[in-house]
């Protein structure tokens, strides 16, 4: 965990303005020497006075040293204060010990939405992270969806740490808050006849209520769907929505039907849509194919 650490403390010292730095130096040294839980709270809370909330945007070195530090950790969309936050959390003294806990539960009692969605992805880069599984099962739970991403997209926590049941239950909540699914880090090892079941019943209902079938829905069904999954998938390409017929046509080729993709590219008329086909022929099938659907 100290790689993390270390990681936050050199890009912040990149980007934070001189009075900045030495209120966040302060704060830290302070979090050093130990300090109540509620003075824990107004630190991370004055924060937001300090730090600026601008883009972090580390560099590609940036991104590859945080996956590096703790998998499926990706801050491209942190800002400068998430960072300033989170690196609070990791000066404290007592990291691996109960009067952590204790202390971030309070933080947690009376966080506004930037404090909570920047402890939810602090938790991750602590020790022990299991601990803390209950706490990200409630992010995930949010209605929020600030708060849901920050639990949910691009920590590698749930992956780790949920089981099958709170996963799936993730999946399905990040379609209804419409939370990028693609950003779940490890859902494609996470994929189930359940999960596609539950896809499958949602493309259902929202196909009865006369409503667009999300295309990151097509991300849950894998080779797990059957005959159901494939009359689902193909009933999606039948249809007048560009970009949920390229998902589709993803989902196609994930599912293994490789052939059955080949034929419909054949007489496939809309560029877009065909060009989606060849590269998930030639096996452009990833979750994160998914990012590149929106442009």
């Amino acid at each position: 965990m100290n790689q993390a650490r270390e990681l936050l403390e050199e890009m912040l010292a990149r980007r934070l303005p001189g009075e900045s730095a030495s209120w966040l130096a302060g704060a830290r040294a302070e979090l050093a020497r130990g300090v109540g839980p509620e003075r824990f709270s107004a630190l991370v809370s004055l924060a937001s006075r300090h730090a600026p909330r601008g883009a972090l945007a580390p560099d590609e070195g940036e991104l590859v040293r945080a996956a590096e530090a703790s998998e499926g950790w990706n801050p491209e969309r942190w800002t400068n204060l998430d960072a300033a936050r989170a690196l609070l959390v990791l000066s404290r003294s007592d990291l691996a010990e109960p009067t952590l806990d204790q202390a971030l539960e309070e933080v947690f009692r009376y966080a506004d939405v930037g404090e909570m969605g920047a402890l939810h992805r602090s938790l991750q880069l602590l020790p022990g992270p299991e601990r803390f599984v209950w706490r990200a099962g409630e992010g995930c739970r949010s209605s929020i969806r600030a708060v849901f991403e920050a639990a949910a997209c691009d920590t590698g926590f749930p992956a780790a740490n949920f089981d099958a049941l709170a996963f799936r239950q993730l999946a399905i909540k990040a379609l209804f808050v419409e939370a990028p699914l693609w950003r779940v880090h490890g859902l494609d090892a996470r994929l189930d006849p359940e999960l596609a079941r539950m896809a499958l019943d949602l493309a259902e209902e929202r196909r009865s209520a006369g409503r667009q079938v999300q295309h990151e829905l097509w991300l849950c069904v894998g080779r797990h769907g059957g005959e159901r999954g494939l009359r689902s998938i193909e009933q999606e390409l039948a249809g007048s929505n560009t970009l949920g017929r390229r998902a589709a046509a993803i989902a196609l080729a994930r599912a293994g039907e490789t052939k059955r993709l080949g034929e419909l590219l054949e007489r496939e008329r809309d560029p877009t849509v065909a060009e989606t086909m060849r590269r998930a022929l030639g096996g452009e099938t990833r979750q994160t194919v998914f990012r590149e659907l929106l442009g």
